[in-house]
Parts: C-alpha cells; sequence; structure tokens
C-alpha cells in the first residue's frame, strides 16, 4: 500500500488542507493519506498552538467523512524535538509492508534541502509536491528529479494563522473551515484571545 504523508500542526484543520488532501488521493498512485499531527514546529512559537489532543481531534474530525484521509498522531509518540527522517525510519520499521512518501508545498520543496538528512529521505521515499501561487523557480537539484512529482493540484492559499488572527477578531471564517471543526472551535471559544 503507497501512503502519502502530510504532515502539519493544523492549528486549525480547514478546507484548504482537506482540498489538496483529497485531489492528491484522488489524482495519484497513492491508497491513502495521512495527516500527520506535529507536536510542535520549532519554527512557530508553542503559545500559539492548542494542546496536541484538541488538534488531533479536529483532523479527526475534518477527515472522517474521506475513507483515503486518516488523522495520525504517530509523531506525539517520539522524542522531540523530531526530524521528518526519523519519523520515516520509525514508520517504515512499524509497517514494513507500506510505502511512504511524503506530501509538501513548492514552498517547502525550495528549503528541502535544510532538512535534517534530506538526501536519505529522497533515496528511499517519493516526494509529492503541491502549487503555491507565490512560489518561487524549483532548485535545479530537484527540478526534474525521478523521485519528485509535482501535483497538478488546486491552488488553494488559506492560512491558519489568518483564520486564528480573524477568529480573535469576532470575525465569520466559518466558510474556511469542515463544520464540524467550525463547531468544535465554536464550543470551546478557541482562538478568540
Amino acid at each position: 500500500m503507497k501512503i502519502g504523508l502530510y504532515f502539519g500542526t493544523f492549528n486549525p484543520i480547514h478546507v484548504g488542507h482537506l482540498i489538496i488532501a483529497n485531489h492528491i488521493a484522488e489524482f495519484s498512485d497513492l491508497d491513502q493519506i495521512w495527516m500527520i499531527v506535529t507536536p510542535h514546529n520549532p519554527l512557530k512559537k508553542k503559545s500559539t498552538l492548542l494542546e496536541d489532543h484538541h488538534r488531533l481531534q479536529m483532523v479527526f474530525l475534518a477527515t472522517e467523512d474521506y475513507p483515503k484521509l486518516k488523522p495520525s498522531d504517530i509523531e506525539f509518540k517520539l522524542p522531540q524535538p523530531n526530524y521528518t527522517v526519523n519519523t520515516l525510519a520509525y514508520l517504515q520499521e512499524k509497517h514494513r509492508d507500506y510505502d511512504f512518501s511524503l506530501i509538501m508545498g513548492e514552498d517547502n520543496l525550495n528549503s528541502f534541502h535544510k532538512w535534517k538528512n534530506y538526501e536519505v529521505i529522497l533515496q528511499n521515499h517519493e516526494i509529492y509536491v503541491y502549487p503555491r501561487i507565490s512560489s518561487e523557480v524549483i532548485s535545479p537539484e530537484f527540478e526534474n528529479h525521478p523521485k519528485i512529482h509535482i501535483i497538478d493540484a488546486p491552488i488553494v492559499e488559506i492560512s491558519s494563522t489568518k483564520i486564528r488572527e480573524s477568529i480573535k477578531l469576532g470575525k465569520n471564517v466559518k466558510p474556511l473551515l469542515p463544520e464540524k471543526v467550525w463547531d468544535y472551535i465554536d464550543h470551546n471559544l478557541f482562538y478568540k484571545k
């Protein structure tokens, strides 16, 4: 089975995440997309993150009607700080019959050479890249790489940061979120302050 790994803090998960994940699940050779909720991105301030279990619950609520999309808390169990190469090694060890690929935006591909052991990742895993409006030219190192697949997915520019800021300002962002996710955020008064 071919599994695509879509990593994110999902703070909160929004319709853009679902559009991209579902498009790749339906229009690529991947059988499932695992939505990996990352416990803490070293580049983001911890204080802006909801607790891990709340973000996982929102991913669960958002994906329960999509059989090919699966929420995953696998990184919650790994030592922190964690690197993608470690997660891939752990998953490959645990699920020897599965073939794991990475899903990332074009912006991440342009900084991929800065990732820990990126050569090892590229040697052992395929990468599916979705487009961004603001993308720069792809690095020649990755441009025609046999393991990197540029996906003709819809370009969706929705930002979790903007959603959080808008909720804090009392704006209606309901159309940007799956209905069950909006209800969960609203019920728990998340992002209000």
